[in-house]
């Protein structure tokens, strides 16, 4: 039986190299990369999104995620809309060209992620699996949380 730091390693390299093949191929076929479309869809779930809000959803610095929002509105692909309610902050939406984007990347996304999950594990096995992983992700968001 592996030990939980072989577990670790083995849960890094997975992450690692899954990230690298769904990554490659949303840039060679939509022109994205990953983490753009990651925070797409963050902000297309998200009414009234805004920067912090893609902070913690995806456990980046608050400069991370400014800056690639930033990179997100030179694309085209997103927009800054004053709050009403407090006009030294914004809230996040998609452009048409972000949701045109979202929309032709989530089919190859979807694929690439059934090509090393699903296709290769019986559907028991991938379903442990996700419950373990969100247990675990469950307790680490629980321990961040201030």
């Amino acid at each position: 039986m592996a030990g939980s730091g072989e577990l670790f390693v083995d849960l890094v390299r997975v992450e690692t190299r899954l990230w690298n093949a769904v990554d490659a191929r949303l840039r060679a076929e939509h022109g994205l990369r990953l983490g753009q479309y990651d925070l797409l869809t963050v902000i297309a779930g998200r009414h009234e999104c805004r920067v912090l809000d893609l902070v913690h959803e995806v456990a980046i610095t608050v400069g991370a995620a400014s800056k690639a929002v930033d990179r997100l509105v030179e694309a085209g692909w997103c927009r800054r809309v004053a709050n009403p309610a407090d006009g030294r902050s914004s809230f996040l939406e998609l452009t048409p060209s972000g949701v045109a984007a979202l929309s032709g990347a989530r089919r190859t996304y979807e694929e690439e992620i059934a090509r090393w999950t699903s296709q290769l594990l019986p559907s028991g096995t991938l379903e442990e699996l996700a419950n373990a992983l969100r247990t675990i992700r469950a307790a680490l968001e629980a321990e961040q949380r201030p």
